[in-house]
């Protein structure tokens, strides 16, 4: 059985973080650059977002009966093989996987202009995967 109270806290999260980073996204970049309390903010953000929508799917996947995802990267492919999302944006997703492993582990080489490129270009992915999400779960109650 699916933890409501869990899946509303972390889509939550995800839905503030992304408000928030479309707010920094009409920022222009030389502007974004400089400002090191709006890169703070981005990478924070965005840090937490990820934290949220692979926290989210972990409980769906192991909730639903798939077994329990080794990695991040498996929490993507359990919800894909399950039908929960569709291959193409599993694909286009998993990436991001990576990003959320670049932000905690590499910090230090984290750039402005990746952070911007993601506001610009990503935020609409993590708005997706919790419609997906969501949808998924309705059907399974």
């Amino acid at each position: 059985m699916y933890n409501n109270s869990l899946i509303f806290e972390r889509v939550s999260i995800i839905a503030n973080s992304v408000s928030r980073l479309k707010i920094l996204a009409d920022t222009p970049l030389d502007q974004f650059r400089i400002d090191e309390d709006a890169i703070d903010i981005a990478e924070n953000r965005l840090r937490k977002a990820l934290e949220a929508l692979f926290d989210l799917g972990r409980h769906v996947v192991i909730k639903s009966g798939l077994g329990v995802p080794a990695d991040y990267r498996s929490v993507i492919e359990k919800l894909r093989e399950a039908g929960c999302l569709p291959v193409d944006f599993a694909q286009n997703i998993s990436g991001i996987a990576g990003y959320r492993n670049r932000i905690i582990h590499d910090y230090n080489k984290v750039t402005p202009e990746e952070l911007y490129e993601i506001m610009q270009n990503r935020l609409t992915d993590l708005t997706q995967y919790c419609k997906y999400i969501i949808d998924f779960t309705n059907k399974k109650r």
